[in-house]
């Protein structure tokens, strides 16, 4: 079988398996929540916490549960770093000093579910750290992000109120009844397929074939890597993440990766359908999402495969950064998977990937992550540029747009416009300034358009949540760390503020009957519609800085 044939049934297997589970998926998670029952250990939770699950929150009380849970959530992560040398399972002697820029950086990554790693994650974190810090955030980062999503989807569902649930409830119920149970079982496959999972550190040495002496760090990592990917975190134990053999050891084992970093953010549509009574309308939305995912899936492998444009300075071919154990075609499909969400994780350097397949890479993180996105990220996402579509829409035949029953009015269009300007916002302003500062420039590795590419695709990844990086640029830096530390920050809570404040406006609403003017929401053509508004909105914002970055290169 050749390699693009075997790149195909790769990807044709995928596909499948996320077909066969979105329905059951997407409909556990309904039931999750949308159950008025709560189990012994959820009871426990909520009277530790000072919870009342039976009350609801207005958007701004759900919004400010989310702020001050993340603060704390910082603050915590921040002094565990700066004080993980006098804990136990500390390392000895650290390759990375954990500075307090850089302690603010991680925490602020991990936090927001972006998990961008200016560090050697085996030579730097404790075992303590990575368990009881990292591996933590990467649950509850994941299931902040699936609740604000229902939240939203409540705000379309619900009619004349002014509450969108009870965020600590959401918060619990996805942690422990969909977050954990899969990971469970994920990191188990993981370890049957040879993923290390115990608490060994740097006292394992072995003889290599050559005769000389190899130190096997090793550690918890199947249980780490599941979650990482399951909650579309990214950070890897390993400094070369998923491309480690212990952390992604096999062919079929770098399948279940990218399957478990794409499952629940395509299996959410379905959610959303059965919670506004209408399944076709969540298989709208995942159809948008299947469209830009097959489209990027298939774009970014044949530009690895042809080696289509040129490859970065030095390069010999595109198998360069490419592990032996995966090859080109289905690391590519890997690449395009965690860029298309938010999980940032690798097993390929994309430092090396042909100029057009870098661009693709950024493309798809700056098309917002909504193919399918972020774990909960990637379904109010989409769901608010089905609202700037609508709105679109309405120009064209000259009447107030409706989604779902709810009329959009300059107050939604004005929060859904602002949604989608803040990450641009940030890519952009963080980039430039970057660029005018030589400092910063040096810690470019290429110069040129390879070397902006590196820093747009820092600013990109930091500001979407993703987390993956052009790796060859030096990013541990007082000033890096404080600045893509903010573009984090902002890129993570603004959107979350402002989806927020839509579902609360689209929640006060009734229900408007259908008309004969009102626009088919479920049907192919609003499917493609939003697909393209999407495609367009981000070419008119991105293309000048993608124009003398990746595709300078490419034409040099």
């Amino acid at each position: 079988m050749t390699t693009t044939s075997a790149g195909i049934v790769f990807l044709v297997l995928l596909i499948l398996a996320l077909a066969a589970v979105h329905v059951p998926l997407g409909d556990y998670m309904y039931r999750v929540y949308s159950s008025e029952k709560n189990n012994r250990v959820e009871r426990v939770i909520y009277r530790l916490i000072g919870a009342d699950p039976r009350s609801e929150q207005t958007w701004g009380a759900y919004a400010r549960s989310v702020l001050a849970f993340s603060a704390i959530s910082i603050l915590f992560l921040f002094v565990f770093l700066l004080l993980s040398g006098k804990l136990p399972l500390h390392l000895n002697d650290p390759a990375t000093p954990m500075t307090p820029a850089l302690a603010w950086n991680t925490a602020v990554s991990f936090v927001t579910n972006t998990n961008w790693q200016a560090y050697s994650g085996e030579s730097t974190m404790s075992h303590l750290v990575q368990m009881a810090g990292l591996a933590v955030q990467n649950f509850v980062s994941a299931a902040v992000g699936m609740a604000v999503a229902i939240a939203v989807v409540r705000g379309f569902a619900r009619r004349h109120t002014s509450e969108l649930g009870n965020f600590w409830v959401d918060l619990v119920r996805g942690t422990l009844r969909i977050l954990l149970p899969i990971s469970v079982v994920a990191a188990i496959i993981l370890i049957v397929g040879g993923a290390v999972q115990n608490f060994g550190n740097y006292d394992q040495v072995v003889n290599t074939l050559a005769g000389a002496q190899q130190t096997l760090p090793g550690g918890p990592v199947a249980s780490q890597e599941a979650i990482k990917d399951l909650g579309t975190n990214g950070g890897g134990f390993y400094n070369v993440n998923s491309a480690h053999p212990f952390e992604n050891p096999t062919t079929w084992t770098n399948w279940i990766e990218i399957f478990l970093l794409l499952v629940i953010s395509f299996s959410l549509p379905r959610t959303f359908g059965r919670m506004v009574d209408s399944k076709k309308q969540g298989f709208a939305i995942a159809a948008v999402m299947s469209i830009l995912a097959l489209i990027s899936w298939s774009a970014t492998m044949w530009m690895q495969l042809q080696a289509h444009g040129t490859v970065p300075t030095a390069v010999g071919s595109a198998m360069e950064g490419v592990e032996q154990r995966f090859g080109v075609a289905n690391s590519a499909v890997f690449a395009a998977s965690t860029t298309l969400t938010s999980t940032g994780s690798v097993d390929s350097f994309h430092d090396s990937y042909t100029s057009l397949g870098g661009l693709m890479l950024l493309f798809n993180m700056q098309l917002g992550e909504v193919a399918p996105g972020g774990t909960g990220s990637g379904l109010y996402g989409m769901l608010v540029l089905a609202v700037i579509t609508v709105f679109v829409a309405g120009l064209m035949v000259g009447r107030t747009p409706e989604y779902l029953g709810k009329k959009i009015t300059p107050r939604e269009i004005k929060l859904a416009a602002s949604y989608f300007l803040v990450t641009p916002l940030l890519v952009l302003t963080g980039t430039a300034i970057a660029m005018a500062m030589p400092g910063q420039r040096a810690g470019m590795l290429n110069s040129g358009p390879h070397g902006l590419s590196e820093v747009l695709y820092a600013f990109t990844s930091a500001a979407n949540n993703n987390g993956s990086a052009f790796a060859g640029i030096t990013v541990n830096t007082e000033w890096y760390n404080t600045a893509l530390g903010l573009a984090m920050v902002f890129g993570r809570f603004l959107p979350i503020v402002l989806v927020l404040a839509l579902a609360g406006a689209l929640a006060k609403q009734g229900h408007t009957p259908e008309s004969i003017g009102t626009l088919p929401t479920h049907r192919p053509q609003f499917v493609g519609m939003v697909a393209g508004v999407t495609l367009i909105l981000v070419a008119l914002t991105f293309l000048p800085m993608l124009a003398l970055g990746p595709l300078a290169e490419g034409i040099h």
